[in-house]
C-alpha cells in the first residue's frame, strides 16, 4: 500500500485515489490472496498507455492482461473502444501480490467513485472528490424474491434440465455440462442464495459466484450443493442431476414456505418423470415417454 500511495504521490498526472472491492469490504474474510482493486484519478490516460513502462514499478510480473485491450471490439475491427477516460492493468507480481488498476479520468471518476459503496478514498490531491460514507456491502448482500422472481427461477431449473438429458443421451458431453453448468447452476445458485438470505436476515453478501455458501448454508445442504459437482462420467453426472434436483426442491420448498409463493410442484414431477425416462432410454429407442 506504501508504494501504490508512494507511486501516486510523486506523479504529478495522479491526482486522486481509491480503492474499492474485497479490501475494503468488513465484512469480507481476510487472506494472503486479496486483490488490491485501485483507481488512480489522472489528469489523462494517454501518456499512460502510449509508455506503459511506468508500471514496472511496481515490481516484476508473472503476468499482465489488459481488459480494454482484450475487449472484442478491439480484435474483430468494430471500432477501437474509447480508452481516454479509463484504462485497466490487472497485474500479478512475483511475490504473489496482485493489482487491479485502472487510470481513470476525474469526469469518469465522478461517476465511478459513487457508484460502489465499498469505495474508499485513499488520496486526493486537489480536494476533486465528494466525502463519501464509511464502505459497505449493503448493495452486494442477498435481496429477497418477488414472487415472480421465484417463479422464474423455478421454471428455468426445471425447464433447461431436459437439454441436460438429452445432452447426455446423445453423447454430447460439452453441451450438456454447459447447460447444467451455466443455465442449471445459475438458477440452482439463485435459490441457494436466497435460502442464505433467510437463513441470515438478508443482511450477508453469498459472495461472486456464490464462494460464501459453504460459509452460510446449513452443513446438509452444503454437503447436498457439493453432490451437484461430477467428473466426465454420465453415471456421475446423473448423480449430480438428482442431487441438484433434490437440493433445488428442497430449498424451493423452504424459500415459497417462507415468503409464502407457489411452488409449481406439477413442473418438479413432470420434469422428474422425464429425466427419470431418458437416463434409462436405450441408444435405439423411437419414443421417449411411452404410454
Amino acid at each position: 500500500m506504501d508504494l501504490i500511495l508512494g507511486v501516486a504521490g510523486k506523479d504529478e498526472r495522479i491526482r486522486a485515489v481509491y480503492m474499492n472491492g474485497s479490501r475494503t469490504n468488513p465484512q469480507a474474510p481476510r487472506d494472503i490472496f486479496q486483490d488490491y482493486d485501485i483507481v488512480y484519478v489522472v489528469t489523462e490516460t494517454e501518456s499512460f498507455i502510449r509508455d506503459e513502462g511506468w508500471i514496472d514499478v511496481f515490481g516484476p510480473r508473472l503476468m499482465l492482461q489488459e481488459p480494454e485491450k482484450n475487449s472484442q471490439h478491439f480484435y474483430f475491427d468494430e471500432g477501437i473502444p474509447d480508452l481516454s477516460r479509463n484504462y485497466g492493468y490487472l497485474m500479478l507480481f512475483a511475490d504473489g501480490n496482485r493489482i487491479d488498476l485502472h487510470v481513470q479520468t476525474l469526469e469518469a471518476s465522478r461517476v465511478e467513485f459513487m457508484a460502489d459503496k465499498l469505495t474508499v478514498l485513499l488520496l486526493d490531491k486537489d480536494h476533486c472528490l465528494p466525502e463519501i460514507p464509511p464502505a459497505t456491502d449493503i448493495d452486494y448482500r442477498v435481496k429477497p424474491p418477488s414472487a415472480i422472481q421465484f417463479a422464474v427461477c423455478c421454471n428455468e431449473f426445471w425447464w433447461c434440465l431436459q437439454n441436460v438429458a438429452k445432452g447426455i443421451w446423445r453423447d454430447e458431453l460439452p453441451y450438456a455440462k454447459r447447460m447444467f453448468d451455466h443455465y442449471v447452476r445459475d438458477m440452482l445458485d439463485q435459490m441457494v442464495s436466497w435460502r442464505v438470505g433467510i437463513e441470515h436476515d438478508f443482511e450477508v453478501s453469498a459472495g461472486k459466484l456464490g464462494k460464501y455458501f459453504k460459509q452460510y448454508l446449513p452443513a446438509a445442504h452444503w454437503e447436498m450443493y457439493v453432490n451437484t459437482y461430477a467428473d466426465g462420467s454420465y453415471e456421475h453426472f446423473w448423480e449430480a442431476v438428482d442431487a441438484a434436483c433434490g437440493l433445488f426442491r428442497t430449498l424451493a420448498g423452504e424459500v415459497s414456505a417462507h415468503f409464502g409463493f407457489t411452488y409449481r410442484y406439477d413442473e418438479d414431477q413432470g420434469m422428474t418423470l422425464y429425466l427419470q425416462a431418458v437416463r434409462r432410454l436405450p441408444q435405439d429407442a423411437g419414443e421417449i415417454l411411452p404410454e
